[in-house]
């Protein structure tokens, strides 16, 4: 009976160092690529009978997926990374002919594929700006005192994409309480405290938070009252 579990990928790598072929003998020199069979040879293409494949590289996910679909045979191309320390995908060693049907494939539909990333892009964008705008009303709501339109400042500042701020958690994005209040003190900590000038004259970060940590929780306090704006201290306390 077939199995439907995947073959492992056969596995070509690029070498770092000068290197022979176990099977052959012949010098590959350095960046050779070259296979490991199991008893820890290692032989080149011709030996391992891959050399009549051709190299796609990385970037194009839907040539990739296709030329892989078509090729009866392949094998994926590592690269050691010393900054990483770990193998790297480089790419595919393919079919030629299955690559070059892939390309047709690709280039037949590319102007549909672009339209749909393009939309998928702006409706990422629309979902990310209704996620901006509740945040900023969850915030006002939470705290009436602080300045007309900080809110919108508070909420496009902690909720950057990628940016790994308080914004993007998943508590953030339930709108909790506790995740709005990291927010809007940390845009307090910098609009209304001292807080940026200490860190610029060498103040650890540590000890400039606790030298305004005083100021910046009655700021807070004065928002969550709705008792109007402060004025921004630059007096060092």
């Amino acid at each position: 009976m077939p199995s439907n579990k995947r073959l492992e990928d056969l596995k070509v790598f690029i070498s770092n160092r000068d290197s022979r072929c176990d099977a052959c003998n012949e010098a590959l020199g350095r960046h050779a690529w070259i296979r490991l069979e199991g008893d820890g040879r290692a032989i080149c293409l011709a030996c391992a009978d891959l050399d009549h494949l051709v190299f796609l590289p990385s970037g194009d996910a839907a040539l990739t997926r296709r030329t892989r679909k078509h090729s009866r045979l392949s094998a994926v191309v590592l690269k050691w990374s010393r900054a990483r320390q770990r193998y790297e995908r480089q790419g595919l060693l393919v079919e030629d002919k299955a690559l070059t049907q892939a390309e047709l494939e690709c280039a037949a539909d590319a102007k549909t594929r672009a339209a749909r990333r393009e939309q998928a892009a702006e409706r990422r964008a629309e979902l990310d700006q209704a996620y901006i705008e509740r945040f900023a009303s969850r915030a006002r709501e939470l705290y009436p005192g602080c300045p007309e339109g900080r809110e919108q400042e508070i909420a496009e500042h902690a909720c950057r994409k990628y940016s790994g701020r308080v914004g993007r958690s998943a508590a953030a994005k339930a709108l909790d309480d506790d995740a709005l209040r990291l927010a809007v003190m940390a845009h307090i900590r910098h609009a209304e405290t001292p807080y940026d000038d200490l860190l610029v004259r060498g103040v650890e970060r540590g000890e400039a938070r606790e030298r305004v940590s005083n100021q910046a929780a009655a700021v807070l306090e004065e928002w969550q009252r709705g008792a109007g704006p402060s004025t921004p201290s630059t007096t060092d306390p």
